[in-house]
């Protein structure tokens, strides 16, 4: 497995909304955006980013719910979905194609939400440089919600390889946890349609204390970790959500 690459326009595409649409169904996605609704206390007509949004499952639910929505990805065809998905729903939400890492905003949006392990794709300093960016971004008082993996979860249920099938199509993930950079380094293989492919990414995940502490240092005053189903963040929970006040 190569370490230190992420091929970034290999991993999210087509053959990622393919094998992951069983996953994220309906159900998932409106349970989804009533726990971020609760988390965040939104309420119809807040500003709200949706970083690293993906093909909009979120974002247009959120703006369905009367949010003025903004999206911001890095990868044109899940924004070309994502506004096909808005435009058959009748909702407006203006997707943007960009970096995480230099947003064009200041004390602008109400809320941003960063969810579904999309947040640690970066070095260090990168990575810090995103949460500075979302700050920055955020009114007086405004929340920034991270969705990510529990780390704790993953050290205690440790699996090195996952195999996804779908009609006959396989994607097979085989990863390691590096305990000197707090990175999972995977690499995945797409077997579909007869073709073989395989991409090489990684993901930094953290303690809760430590992610705290990233976020106290541009700025934000107040954060409180939860799990999956917005219970308190514990060992054993499913997911480990953020929520940082400005």
């Amino acid at each position: 497995m190569s370490a230190n690459r992420f091929d970034f326009e290999a991993l999210f595409d087509e053959d990622y909304l393919y094998f992951y649409e069983p996953l994220l169904t309906p159900e998932r996605t409106e349970r989804n955006v009533d726990l971020i609704c609760r988390l965040l206390n939104l309420e119809a007509g807040m500003a709200v980013l949706d970083l690293a949004c993906g093909h909009g499952r979120i974002a247009n639910q959120l703006a369905k719910g009367g949010c003025n929505v903004t999206g911001l990805d890095a990868t044109a065809l899940f924004l070309d979905k994502a506004r096909q998905d808005a435009a058959t729903s009748s909702v407006e939400v203006e997707y943007i194609q960009g970096d995480m890492r230099s947003l064009p905003w200041s004390d602008h949006f109400d809320c941003i939400i960063n969810w579904f392990t999309a947040f640690g794709y970066f070095d260090d300093d990168e990575n810090r440089l995103v949460l500075a960016e979302a700050y920055r971004a955020l009114k007086t008082e405004g929340k920034l919600l991270i969705d990510i993996q529990n780390l704790y979860r993953i050290i205690k249920d440790f699996h090195p390889t996952f195999i996804t099938e779908r009609d006959g199509n396989f994607m097979i993930d085989t990863n390691r946890y590096d305990i000197s950079t707090g990175r999972t380094y995977n690499e995945r293989i797409i077997i579909r349609d007869g073709q073989i492919r395989r991409i090489n990414f990684f993901v930094r995940h953290f303690t809760f204390t430590e992610l705290r502490d990233w976020l106290c240092q541009p700025g934000f005053r107040q954060v409180e970790g939860y799990g999956h189903d917005g219970e308190p963040f514990a060992l054993d929970s499913r997911r480990m959500i953020v929520v940082a006040t400005k």
